[in-house]
């Protein structure tokens, strides 16, 4: 913040290819044409990139990043130039996803789970959990391997609790993440208008949180993320979004956008360098606009970001200190209320 122009990227997220093997209902990747890639060459000079350091998580993901037709030389690049790089696969072709792991290690590999066996075909199209599984079982010994989970109209909270337990079984990580309208992903059905979690006729609004499996409160940065969803649906919740100004994602077709979100473009990586995008004036100045007045989104990528930040400055300051800097921000409809006091109100 004291250096806009001069920043260095935290998090760089490559969506390589729009090349997908699944036929998900809650993103149409899979249905673009035509397929277009980022290829390694273009992807070797942007990680050469100023605001690139060796601290940089780099994440590669698609559509299916393993259907990029250079894939495997990607992958061989950063094993040998930058380590610090993470995997999303949907596991679709296994074999194929357990090679490579093996052979070019991730940091950290992501695999999509949404539910049960029948849940997984429902909401993907395609039936795929027992693949899922086998890269599991093939790979969770060799990297870190996280489960992705996302709550949506087409799953419900018994999906959470089954893939939870799964996570249990395997000895694995999971992240929690809820269904938005992200440009990238052609969504279709209106996200925080259906009934999130609603197949089965599981959920309403007016019980979100009652249906929250206590099973959450054993893993990592999720329950806040659920309870404080049902805040910011009922627009109680108000936080700044200070992601954009260290986080990226760069498009199959080069674009750069300011977020997940939003369809406004900071430039596009075949007509500027990603120095010239990130660091440049215009952008600096769309950045400070949307950090101070966004509020429409409840995408893990962006909305954690904030989360973290301002729960670990309240443990440090009192909420008016931390107001003077960083603006005025609100958990709850009572403006006054602390993060402990909205998410753990039966322990304060």
């Amino acid at each position: 913040m004291a250096f806009p122009r001069h920043k260095k990227l935290s998090t760089l997220m490559f969506y390589s290819t729009n090349l997908c093997n699944s036929k998900c209902r809650h993103c149409f990747v899979w249905a673009q044409r035509p397929a277009v890639h980022i290829s390694k060459t273009k992807t070797v000079e942007i990680m050469n990139s100023k605001c690139v350091s060796k601290n940089t998580t780099v994440g590669l993901e698609g559509g299916e990043f393993l259907l990029h037709p250079e894939a495997g030389e990607i992958l061989k690049w950063f094993s040998e130039n930058h380590r610090n790089f993470e995997l999303l696969s949907n596991c679709l072709q296994p074999r194929r996803v357990i090679d490579n792991v093996k052979k070019y290690p991730p940091k950290r590999l992501y695999v999509s789970l949404d539910g049960d066996r029948d849940t997984y075909l429902h909401m993907r199209g395609a039936d795929g959990f027992d693949k899922v599984v086998q890269v599991v079982e093939a790979c969770r010994n060799t990297v870190p391997v996280s489960l992705m989970f996302t709550l949506s109209p087409y799953n419900s909270f018994d999906d959470m609790s089954f893939v939870i337990e799964i996570a249990k079984k395997y000895n694995t990580d999971i992240r929690i993440g809820i269904y938005n309208n992200i440009d990238f992903f052609d969504t279709v059905d209106a996200a925080h208008v259906n009934e999130t979690g609603s197949r089965n006729g599981s959920y309403h609004d007016r019980n979100f949180v009652e249906k929250i499996p206590a099973s959450v409160r054993d893993t990592s940065e999720n329950y806040d993320f659920l309870i404080l969803y049902n805040e910011w649906k009922n627009r109680k919740l108000k936080l700044k979004c200070y992601s954009i100004f260290d986080s990226l994602v760069i498009h199959p077709n080069g674009n750069v956008p300011v977020c997940q979100n939003l369809d406004v473009k900071l430039g596009n990586i075949y007509e500027k360098s990603l120095d010239e995008i990130y660091n440049g004036r215009d952008t600096v100045e769309l950045q400070k606009k949307y950090a101070k007045t966004c509020n429409e989104c409840w995408i893990n990528f962006h909305r954690k970001y904030d989360i973290v930040l301002l729960r670990s400055l309240e443990k440090l300051l009192p909420k008016p200190v931390i107001q003077l800097f960083y603006g005025k921000y609100q958990w709850t409809d009572n403006p006054k209320l602390i993060y402990n006091k909205v998410v753990n109100p039966i322990n304060n």
